[in-house]
């Protein structure tokens, strides 16, 4: 009871760096009685490990071949797109947003954003944060802004592990969410949101999502880790719209 996805709208393959195909995932989505799974590769934006925007037709193809092929499953094509501009805008375009089914977003290291020079000063700090554990005040609301305007500014599905890289005044996205409609990740890859993050998101009026942020196949679907931090916390299954 209640110990497994319904549905896994996170997961990665090649054409970011996640390690298996497009099929790979799905068939491994099948294997473990998914309704359906998303392709949630990096947006374009990040000169790591983003897609190229060249690739969307190529990915579009791939995504409609899974769903005429296999009719027991639905796959959608997302985006993990990243946070990074202060004004809110992500490195998916707002006219770009018709290519997917819908969009979900985090913010992560190794985008440049609107004002380059800027956000590579932003990742530097949050990266030295994450490594000595202190972020001072204005930090925090640097972040914090950065979300919220990004959450005000589009049709975000989900956030996707909130203060992971960054640390954040978490009842302030929390509150964000709640006026937005967005659902809250509890990741099973990364520690977001931990028990304390998801006792406090529970004062506010907004559904979970258990994403297993899957890189490589085998771990489309998973969702143990996760699971364990919402029994710790005592998050009514009920708010977590894909556990059965």
């Amino acid at each position: 009871m209640y110990d497994r996805m319904k549905f896994d709208w996170h997961t990665h393959t090649t054409y970011s760096h996640g390690k298996g195909s497009v099929e790979d995932n799905v068939l491994e989505a099948r294997r473990k009685g998914l309704a359906s799974v998303a392709i949630t590769d990096h947006g374009p934006g990040h000169f790591g490990y983003g897609f190229r925007r060249r690739d969307i037709p190529a990915m579009r193809r791939d995504i409609d071949e899974m769903n005429k092929k296999y009719d027991d499953i639905k796959v959608y094509m997302s985006v993990e797109a990243n946070i990074i501009n202060p004004s809110g805008m992500l490195d998916v375009k707002p006219e770009e947003f018709k290519y997917y089914d819908f969009v979900i977003a985090g913010y992560h290291f190794g985008t440049l954003g609107e004002n380059p020079a800027s956000s590579l000063v932003l990742h530097a700090r949050n990266l030295a944060g994450t490594r000595t554990h202190h972020f001072s005040d204005a930090l925090i609301e640097k972040n914090t802004q950065m979300v919220v305007a990004s959450l005000r500014a589009n049709r975000i599905r989900t956030l996707t592990h909130p203060g992971d890289k960054g640390k954040v005044d978490l009842d302030a996205v929390f509150k964000a969410c709640e006026e937005t409609g967005t659902w809250l990740e509890i990741s099973n890859r990364h520690k977001q949101l931990t028990v304390e993050e998801i006792r406090m998101a529970m004062k506010y009026n907004v559904q979970f999502i258990l994403g297993s942020d899957a890189h490589v196949p085998q771990k489309v679907g998973e969702c143990d880790i996760a699971l364990a931090r919402v029994r710790e916390a005592g998050l009514e299954p009920e708010r977590i719209v894909n556990l059965i």
